[in-house]
């Protein structure tokens, strides 16, 4: 795994090494085709920070090794139409010399590689046609990446268990922090006259949260879920977690177990949405869907039927992180889009899991490093929680220093869409 791992990471070093080259980036630029190169750059990097999650899922899922096949047979393609480029950009200053201004240059290659003109030469056409191949399948690549649902990491940390655990509603609320606002917005709309009234689709408004991974959804959805107005102000609540695949039957499923509070084996999805309408009918209820990555309307269209049945003044939250599903789902104006933590919140989250019952003398030494640890977390509670869980055993300064010169810190911090 390791190996192969190594192999992928260095034909990307090789590729974006290439792409950021300062003699290739200026012919790009005479050309009209640097817009297109960025464009490549962009996507590699966000397909390389997943590399090592995919290398591990792999082993177990085909679908994900058969990806990798077809990321490295792309990674060498692009390699070989940058050399092709790169050396085209050098037998042009050879026949023209140093000095080939932009203008004498610019008639070898069509703008943005359009279709070449008859009397173009064969290099415009053969470069030109693998360039707009090239794109073409590597934005098919990066689209099918979403369906693996990839975590970004590296080396030995990540911010993510190896295996993805079910959430529930349980939650320990004297480990969040800087909520406050966005908990109290989200309750009183839905304990509001104007919810209950504006009902949206089938008469259940769905209000989603949406955020990078680690931001704290899940952790919102739950104090919301726990705080006392909603419990009293709705007859039943149900949490369901949906994670990876949204298997309309087994939610439904879920969800008719919530309500009934008893376990069912039936795996028909008529059988079991008639069951849930019954169960629902004239109650109003409160519904957490968690972890939602489905991009298909007719899947939720056909999970939300049953919920017709429920009162007026039902209500639905949706966490998840790409927009696209919040907006197949939602019935307001917009979304709730959770930003990270300040510093002195995630500071306060750290040091909590961190420092917990620590000596106060070896607290002191290791303090300095944590709060560099903690700026380089960027808002993130789960970099934060993670790391101060992980450091909490380790007193050495050594050990500290590890955590804050990892690699892992070299990726960009971005949504999963």
């Amino acid at each position: 795994m390791f190996v192969a791992e190594a192999a992928m990471s260095s034909i990307f070093d090789v590729v974006l090494e290439k792409l950021v080259a300062a003699p290739l980036l200026e012919y790009a630029r005479s050309q009209n085709v640097e817009a297109t190169l960025q464009k490549w750059k962009r996507i590699l990097l966000h397909i390389e920070a997943v590399l090592t999650d995919a290398e591990q899922k792999q082993i177990r899922d085909r679908a994900v090794k058969l990806w990798l096949d077809d990321l490295k047979s792309l990674a060498y393609d692009m390699e070989d139409v940058l050399d092709e480029f790169n050396t085209e950009a050098n037998r042009q200053i050879l026949i023209h010399g140093p000095q080939a201004s932009t203008s004498q240059v610019h008639k070898l290659i069509p703008t943005c590689f359009a279709a070449c003109h008859p009397t173009s030469v064969i290099f415009n056409a053969k470069v030109g046609g693998k360039i707009k191949k090239i794109t073409r399948e590597l934005d098919a690549v990066a689209k099918r990446k979403h369906d693996f649902h990839l975590r970004e990491g590296v080396g030995g940390l990540s911010f993510e268990m190896e295996e993805r655990l079910q959430t529930t509603s349980l939650v320990d609320e004297s480990s969040i922090y800087g909520r406050d606002a966005k908990k109290e917005a989200i309750i009183q709309f839905l304990l509001s006259e104007k919810a209950s009234r504006d009902n949206g689709d089938n008469g259940v408004s769905v209000v989603p949260i949406v955020g990078m991974g680690g931001v704290g959804k899940t952790t919102l959805a739950q104090i919301i879920y726990n705080d006392k107005r909603v419990e009293s102000h709705f007859d039943t609540r149900i949490w369901v977690c949906v994670s990876d695949r949204f298997d309309v039957t087994g939610i439904t499923k879920a969800i008719l177990e919530s309500v009934t509070h008893s376990s069912t084996d039936s795996k028909n999805l008529e059988s079991l949405q008639n069951s849930l309408k019954n169960g629902l009918n004239g109650k109003r209820f409160f519904l957490v869907l968690d972890d939602v990555w489905n991009e298909k309307p007719q899947n939720w269209d056909a999970l939300k039927a049953p919920f017709r049945a429920g009162a007026q003044g039902s209500m639905i939250v949706v966490t998840t992180r790409n927009e696209d599903v919040a907006s197949i789902m939602r019935t307001t104006a917009s979304s709730h889009h959770l930003d990270v933590l300040s510093y002195e919140e995630c500071r306060l989250l750290f040091a909590k899991h961190a420092f917990a019952h620590m000596n106060t003398n070896i607290r002191q030494k290791l303090e300095p490093i944590g709060e560099k640890i903690v700026r380089k977390c960027r808002g993130l509670p789960l970099a934060a929680k993670s790391l101060g869980s992980l450091l909490h055993t380790k007193q050495d300064e050594n050990a500290w220093n590890e955590v804050l010169n990892n690699d892992i810190w070299d990726l960009p911090i971005a949504q999963r869409l």
